[in-house]
């Protein structure tokens, strides 16, 4: 539930209070850009996508090694091809814009590539990855 400094308080408990009887998790965060999930996320994404333009690690290396160290699911370049490379690609253009001077928003070099070569992930069969439908293959570089 979002809380701006123009929120009324009984107006915000309402509807906080509101998600708890309809069965779900309320957590509260302020007016930030992504709010909770996709401020904390993106960024990670993208200092994945900055380690490849780097040459610091590989594709499987980087996702193996935030499975295994992190215990993640799936490692950040496997999930940006599961989101969509478009996707990451128009939220981090949105907030560079918006926020130039914020250092933790930064447009990678492969992923203007990526978007160039029309490459965006699970949706169009190559990525990181290579996919066929909905089942991950090979790193694609």
């Amino acid at each position: 539930v979002i809380k701006t400094d123009l929120t009324d308080p009984v107006v915000f408990d309402k509807a906080y209070n509101w998600v708890g009887d309809i069965g779900k998790v309320a957590v509260s965060c302020r007016d930030t850009p992504g709010f909770i999930v996709n401020r904390l996320l993106i960024p990670n994404l993208t200092q994945a996508m900055l380690m490849l333009d780097r040459g610091d690690a590989s594709i499987k290396d980087i996702d193996i090694s935030m499975q295994l160290g992190a215990g993640y699911p799936m490692g950040p370049l496997h999930l940006a091809d599961y989101v969509g490379l478009d996707t990451c690609f128009y939220i981090i253009e949105g907030w560079t814009d918006k926020f130039p001077d914020e250092p933790a928003f930064v447009m990678p070099e492969i992923l203007k590539e990526k978007m160039k070569k029309g490459d965006l992930g699970r949706k169009t069969g190559k990525g990181f990855y290579l996919w066929d439908g909905d089942k991950r293959g090979d790193p694609a570089i």
